[in-house]
This record gives C-alpha cells, sequence and structure tokens, in this order.
C-alpha cells in the first residue's frame, strides 16, 4: 500500500461527514476532515435544528389562546425577534463545538479551510496552501437551496439560509415553492404575526405526500390565515422606493412585502471540488453518481448525504456514513436502506408520515384497504380550536401488511418515528388491531380503526 497521510480524508464537515469520520478514527484509522463554513453543516447550523427552535417560537401564540379554556388568564404577550436569533445562535454555536470536539477526541484531525480535490489521492487545503493525501476520500459536502437566476430581481430574495439572521421581522413575507422547506417557514412566520402568502407552481402542497394530508393541511394553513397561491409562480421582484418588495406573480397580482423567499429545491455542493481532476463522475443536476454502496466511478472515492442527491434527510446521511465506514474499514460490505424511511413536516400542524401513500401503493398493488380516522383532538375541545387530526392507514388486501401510515396532527412526527418500527418490520394490519390501546391519546386511533373506510381496487375507490 502506498504510504499516504491518511487512511481516510473526509470533505464536508456535515452530520455524514462527522459521523464517518468519527467511527472511522474510532477504529484507529487516520483521518481528516474539512470544512470551509462551520462543522453541523446545514442541519445542524440553517437547517433541521434552528427551524425547528423557530417552530417551537411560533406555536406559542395559538399555545398562548389556547390556555384560556383552560382556566388560564395569559396577559396579552409580545415577542422579540432579536433575542430568538440570539439565543438560537448561542445554541447552533454550542452544537458545532460539539461536533468538531467528537470527531478530535475519537482521534481524527480537523480543518477549518475549504478542500479540493487535485486528483484522485491529492485534497488541496486551500485557507492553508498545502496538500495532503489519502487512501480513500469521502465527500458529504451537502447541498444549498437551489438558485433562481432566470427570475427578474431574484437578487432580492432571500433562501432559508438567511431566513435565520434577519436583522428585523418583516411584516409580510412571499415564499415562492410548495415543498417542505416552504410549507414549514411559511407556518414559521405566520406564528411570529407575520402576513404570509405561499406562492406554488403545482397543484397541491408538499408533492410526493400523501395526498388527503396534503389537501387537510392546505385547508387548515388558510384557515389560520395563511394565503395560498397554487398553480402560480413569481414572474418578478422589484425594490420599492420606501424599501418594501413588489412580488409580481403570474396572474398579474402585485404582493407586497418585506422579504420574498425563495423555497424551489436544492443543489448539490459539487462546483469547485476538483472532482472532474479526480476523474469523478457527476449527474445532470450536478450531483455525484455512485453504486449502491456509495462508491463513486473512481474506486477510493465515496459520497453520501445531499450531495448525490438520493433522500435528502439527515439521518439517511448518517446511516450512509454507518454503510460506508462498514464497507469501507470492516470488510462488510453494506448498502444503505432507504426504502421505508418515516419523515415530518413540522408545519402547524405537524405531518409524521412512514411507507407508501395510497397513491404509490395503488400503483403496485392490485387491492388496498384504507383506514381514516378524522377527528379533533382531544386538547381542543376545551380551547375552542377547531383544528382537526387525520390518521391514515393503507393496508394490502391480500397480505394484510401495513404499507403506510400517515398523519397530520400535534406530535405526528414523534409516532411516525415509533410507526416506523413496525411497518419497516413488515407488521400486519392484525398486529395493529391486537395491540392494546393508551387511552385517552390520539394516537390509540391507529390500533382502533377495525374496519376500513373504503377500498381500493385495480386503481379505483370503492366505497
Amino acid at each position: 500500500m502506498a504510504d499516504y497521510d491518511y487512511d481516510l480524508f473526509v470533505i464536508g464537515g456535515g452530520s455524514g461527514g462527522v459521523r464517518a469520520a468519527r467511527v472511522a478514527a474510532a477504529l484507529g484509522k487516520r483521518v481528516g476532515i474539512a470544512e470551509e463554513y462551520r462543522f453541523g453543516g446545514t442541519c445542524v447550523i440553517r437547517g433541521c435544528v434552528p427551524k425547528k427552535l423557530f417552530v417551537y417560537a411560533s406555536q406559542f401564540a395559538e399555545q398562548f389562546e389556547d390556555a384560556a379554556g383552560y382556566g388560564w388568564t395569559v396577559p396579552e404577550a409580545t415577542f422579540d425577534w432579536k433575542t430568538l436569533v440570539a439565543n438560537k445562535d448561542r445554541e447552533i454555536g454550542r452544537l458545532e463545538n460539539l461536533y468538531k470536539k467528537n470527531v478530535e477526541s475519537s482521534g481524527g484531525q480537523t480543518f477549518n479551510t475549504r478542500a479540493t480535490l487535485l486528483d484522485r489521492h491529492t485534497i488541496r487545503l486551500e485557507k492553508e496552501k498545502r496538500t495532503v493525501t489519502a487512501d480513500q476520500i469521502l465527500v458529504a459536502t451537502g447541498g444549498r437551496p437551489a438558485a433562481h437566476p432566470a427570475l427578474p430581481g431574484n437578487e432580492f430574495c432571500i433562501s432559508s439560509n438567511e431566513a435565520f439572521h434577519l436583522a428585523e421581522l418583516p411584516k409580510a413575507i412571499v415564499i415562492e415553492g410548495g415543498g417542505y422547506i416552504a410549507v414549514e417557514f411559511a407556518n414559521i412566520f405566520h406564528g411570529l404575526g407575520v402576513q404570509t402568502t405561499l406562492v406554488y407552481r403545482g397543484t397541491e402542497i408538499l408533492s410526493r405526500f400523501d395526498m388527503d394530508l396534503r389537501k387537510a393541511l392546505h385547508e387548515t394553513m388558510e384557515q389560520k390565515g395563511i394565503r395560498i397561491l397554487c398553480h402560480s409562480l413569481l414572474e418578478s421582484v422589484h425594490r420599492r422606493t420606501d424599501g418594501r418588495l413588489d412580488a409580481v406573480v403570474k396572474e398579474g397580482e402585485t404582493l407586497v412585502a418585506d422579504q420574498v423567499m425563495l423555497a424551489i429545491g436544492r443543489t448539490p455542493n459539487t462546483e469547485g471540488l476538483g472532482l472532474e481532476a479526480a476523474g469523478v463522475e457527476l449527474g445532470k443536476v450536478g450531483e455525484i453518481i455512485v453504486d449502491e454502496y456509495s462508491r463513486t466511478n473512481v474506486d477510493n472515492i465515496w459520497a453520501i448525504g445531499d450531495v448525490t442527491n438520493r433522500v435528502q434527510l439527515t439521518p439517511v446521511a448518517i446511516h450512509e456514513a454507518m454503510c460506508f465506514v462498514e464497507t469501507a474499514f470492516k470488510g462488510n460490505p453494506t448498502r444503505p436502506d432507504h426504502d421505508t424511511i418515516a419523515t415530518a413536516v413540522f408545519s402547524q400542524p405537524e405531518i409524521g408520515t412512514v411507507g407508501l401513500s395510497e397513491d404509490e401503493a395503488t400503483k403496485r398493488f392490485a387491492e388496498l384497504e384504507i383506514y381514516r380516522a378524522h377527528f379533533r383532538p382531544m386538547r381542543h375541545t376545551l380551547s375552542g380550536r377547531s383544528e382537526k387530526m387525520l390518521m391514515k392507514l393503507v393496508v394490502d388486501a391480500t397480505s394484510r401488511r401495513v404499507l403506510g401510515a400517515h398523519i397530520l396532527g400535534p406530535d405526528a412526527g414523534e409516532m411516525a418515528q415509533l410507526l416506523a418500527i413496525p411497518i419497516k418490520a413488515g407488521l400486519s394490519k392484525e398486529d395493529f388491531d391486537r395491540t392494546m390501546a393508551v387511552h385517552p391519546t390520539a394516537a390509540e386511533e391507529l390500533v382502533t380503526m377495525y374496519r376500513p373506510t373504503y377500498l381500493v381496487k385495480d386503481g379505483n375507490r370503492v366505497d
């Protein structure tokens, strides 16, 4: 074996890259990892974690209102955006230091610099102006919010990155997009008192989620006061003389806002990494093409996480990192398992889902049983809030296997994590039915829906 500086060098200090570096170093491997921005990556620094903190902040307005029905008198509340941002930054800083420390305490070496490939074994550390070599190289540089250069006035728009650091809370915001990032931020800003409009080119928000949940969330968001324009898109954005923005939509209407946010997808971070020099093959949107073991066409270079544009979720990147270590350093070739992944949308109410939607299952199975419950959760009976909860199970009528579970309502994400276990294990509807309910809970509906709401045969609904 050639004499390299490192057994493994990781480019990218996000959740996937840090996990791979830390675990490989703990095995006694010589590991280096470079991150040009901040350790923790998108999820920790400007993604899942700060977003969830903002979600919590935005929920208090409704909680103060609901308290009255339970006998509490809550004085008129005020909100300070700068306090939220400062406290969020403090927590993110703590996590960033922890991520870096975990690598170093395992024996790895960290570098705060951009790293680029000169060839298949040589990495240039740009800030340090020197090169190192590695036997195995792992690229885990993640992705970034997609730009919209064709939009006139795009230079006046922000992305989710900037949304976490706004100097002032806007009075009004227009968000273009219909995915989970757009939907979550629409709910966050609305919950903080911002006049919010969501503009989406598609038929319904949250494509690839179950249609019942999509429609129910859309309806609830509009009832709360969020304006949603489907079959629409931004045509231009202009800066007004008073400093505000005019966002012109396809129908010709002008929406006046303080901020316009673009949430139209994400782009893999592969530009300028030297991948071409190393001979690494890229796909049509710039993603790194990998095989089922996360190996590129160059046999000592690997890639995991969003940069591969497979499944853009933090736990998936971490899972792929663990599989990479098994394959590259433990002699145990392990494929990442991308089937039946639970996920959540932290909207208000939130969505938790795992497995196949009804539409997806209809394409694969001849006959389905659909179990559906739509009800007002107990927590709203005294608060007076009209918001309803939706639970749905998709079952293969032949094998009786539960193919998917979909929830809209409080704590839906928590329930989806637990539901992922029986659905991943392939349990049947009878297994659900013979499970004792926990009463009184909303989740008990999942084990007490004994009769199907309707059937689907050869793609057609049968009531």
